[in-house]
């Protein structure tokens, strides 16, 4: 049976889709075997988004790490490529000596995409977030580049990344109505205020919301339960996991919203896909609401 179905621009991906993040972050690094086993366990329970960025790797001269285990891992699936939306993104730089930065120059986004290209093995990016804002360019400056490169054919869709909600206007201005697919932002039952407002006004627009570390973040998901009593009443009254209800309730929240959490083992992500069927209460979502 079919995963239950949300919009992020032209595409419909399944409600909740796989953070490719914990392979090439994980110390010890997963092997390559379980980086493949991970994803094709996400993609057998009928995810069909998997998100990456070029950044996500082990070491500074390892970008593109976690692009090419995607990438490699759905050469190898038996399934429908066709039917996976991958989505990755740019605009943080990490040089020698692990120095993070970012950089929103054309010239530099247009590289990160160009490499991206290669990393996936594809002609064009189903989804590409600016991962993060440039403080020393004009934000409208920085959308317009990813809207050139729309029109140029080099990926279908636009995304912004850790934006706040008058950065997500200012890329409507640039990008026009219905050019804006997706936001990506920190939302948790631990960070559920710092990007609600931004939750709602996607979901007034009619733009996907999908929030990263879902679950509270690196090592946070297997704490959630102990950290938030409501949820442990709920997962033990239900017979689930904490994970899952706390995912039940950000789909709960607004059928813009699409969670991603990331895992490195078949049984996180396949635990994770159960939520997107597990429908809470009226009285259990407003329990929730912290």
């Amino acid at each position: 049976m079919n995963a239950p179905q949300r919009t992020i621009g032209q595409f419909q991906v399944s409600a909740i889709g796989l953070g490719a993040m914990p392979l090439s972050f994980k110390d010890p690094l997963p092997s390559d075997e379980q980086s493949d086993a991970t994803i094709h366990a996400a993609l057998d329970a009928n995810i069909t988004l998997i998100d990456t960025a070029d950044i996500y790797a082990p070491s500074w001269d390892t970008m593109g790490h976690n692009e090419q285990r995607v990438a490699h891992a759905l050469k190898s699936w038996s399934g429908d490529r066709d039917s996976i939306v991958v989505a990755t993104k740019g605009g943080i730089t990490r040089s020698q000596g692990n120095v993070w930065g970012r950089n929103g120059s054309p010239e530099y986004l247009r590289q990160a995409v160009e490499k991206s290209l290669r990393n996936l093995q594809v002609d064009v990016i189903d989804l590409y977030y600016w991962h993060r804002p440039d403080r020393h360019r004009l934000y409208a400056d920085c959308v317009q580049v990813f809207a050139d490169l729309k029109a140029e054919g080099k990926i279908k869709e636009i995304g912004i990344s850790n934006a706040n909600v008058e950065e997500i206007e200012i890329a409507l201005e640039v990008l026009g109505e219905g050019g804006l697919a997706a936001v990506q932002n920190e939302f948790s039952l631990r960070f559920n205020h710092t990007s609600l407002s931004e939750l709602q006004f996607c979901s007034d627009h009619d733009i996907a919301f999908l929030p990263w570390s879902p679950l509270g973040g690196s090592g946070g998901a297997k704490e959630v339960g102990g950290k938030y009593p409501a949820v442990q009443r709920i997962a033990q009254a239900r017979g689930v996991s904490p994970q899952q209800v706390v995912l039940a309730w950000q789909l709960s929240l607004s059928d813009r919203v699409i969670p991603i959490p990331g895992a490195s083992r078949p049984e996180s992500i396949l635990d994770s896909a159960q939520a997107m069927t597990l429908e809470l209460s009226a009285d259990e979502i407003e329990s929730l609401h912290l």
